[in-house]
């Protein structure tokens, strides 16, 4: 079984805000650094995107890649690779919590990645945290400025 890697962040703003952000796929580009295009290819019945084809430029992983996305409740979202053209796979989640009166929300995002090239596990996870801190901190600074 492929280890994974975790962080976890804490935004000041309700969990629903959060929430809109990580759903809203098409300004990705604006705010997570590695995406460079995000093309939602289908919706759920709520709306929400099922299917999300994604242009990424991570340093060492570079990919043009489409993802599943499963939304259970209010507060989870996971991923699952349907194709890409040099990775085998690669699952994710974000599952916000709120804290205190609701105004406060940590988010915990959850990657595990493996590449169709050889790469060491030691290199893959150190590429897994990078990507996983700079979207928490890209999804923090972009949640709290409002925009």
């Amino acid at each position: 079984m492929a280890e994974h890697t975790s962080s976890s962040i804490t935004i000041e703003a309700a969990p629903a805000d959060v929430m809109s952000v990580i759903a809203d796929f098409a300004r990705y580009p604006e705010w997570t650094g590695e995406v460079k295009e995000a093309e939602v290819l289908e919706a759920d019945d709520a709306g929400r995107a099922s299917k999300v084809r994604l242009l990424l430029d991570a340093g060492a992983i570079r990919d043009d890649h489409t993802l599943a996305y499963t939304w259970t409740g209010e507060d989870e979202v996971s991923w699952t690779l349907v194709k890409s053209q040099m990775l085998r796979s690669l699952d994710g989640s974000y599952l916000l919590k709120p804290l205190g009166s609701g105004d406060r929300t940590e988010v915990t995002y959850q990657l595990t990645v493996d590449v169709k090239i050889p790469m060491l596990g030691m290199i893959k996870r150190k590429a897994e945290k990078v990507i996983i801190d700079r979207a928490l901190d890209g999804l923090k600074k972009r949640v709290e400025s409002g925009a």
